[in-house]
């Protein structure tokens, strides 16, 4: 889970940092990675309150490990439709204004922020519960979600956009075959899969290896025309 928020946050990141300064020709683009980022987070939230809080309840006899999570979740989701709103309603890419969508974006950071670190938490102090000693089931079920929960939020959008997003360096890339996969199905999913979008993941934060990179809106030569100051 913490993977899935690293991205998740990673490519909020990516989002906001970028929109100063991206091109009248890179507005399409970037459109397209935000609401691919919209996807994935919204995707994730919806895997979670329809699947996995119910099941992980269920293992632990406790119906009250996610009160704060649900709380949490409320506090933001105001905030991303918002954001998602604004992007589908743009009467065309060039109509894109940074600095309304940083404005939304402001808007719900500080709690979007509080929760994804917050739930880890949350997942952690489940080991110190009396019920913990079924702690290994639950396990199980986190597992077998997180393998899943992405992949099927949609191959050619949500998926180059985690994997994208997904730095393999963290912890001296301990991590660096997580989510376990052969070696030719992640290449796919980043280089054939994700080619369908091509144009959008030049604004993620890591390469196709997961190597964090430059982020590339801010490694170009700015015009006076450009969105740093529309």
């Amino acid at each position: 889970m913490a993977h899935i928020h690293n991205a998740i946050l990673r490519g909020y990141n990516s989002i906001y940092r970028q929109a100063p300064y991206i091109t009248h020709e890179d507005k399409n683009g970037f459109i397209g990675y935000a609401q691919a980022w919209f996807k994935f987070v919204k995707s994730h939230h919806d895997d979670e309150e329809a699947e996995l809080f119910p099941k992980v309840e269920e293992v632990m006899g406790r119906k009250d490990l996610w009160t704060e999570a649900h709380k949490e979740h409320e506090s933001f989701l105001a905030g991303l439709a918002a954001f998602n709103e604004y992007l589908t309603t743009l009467g065309e890419p060039y109509d894109f204004d940074a600095k309304k969508l940083l404005s939304i974006m402001d808007g719900f950071q500080e709690p979007f922020n509080r929760h994804f670190h917050h739930e880890i938490e949350t997942i952690a102090s489940f080991a110190e519960l009396p019920e913990a000693k079924k702690a290994e089931e639950a396990s199980a079920i986190f597992k077998a979600w997180g393998k899943k929960t992405v992949t099927k939020a949609g191959a050619t959008d949500v998926v180059p956009s985690f994997l994208l997003n997904l730095d393999a360096t963290y912890e001296e890339g301990m991590w660096a075959s997580w989510p376990p996969m052969p070696v030719p199905v992640r290449w796919g999913l980043v280089n054939i899969a994700g080619a369908y979008h091509w144009a959008w993941w030049k604004f993620a934060s890591c390469d196709s290896t997961g190597k964090p990179r430059e982020l590339y809106a801010l490694s170009q030569p700015q015009r006076p025309s450009d969105g740093a100051t529309s």
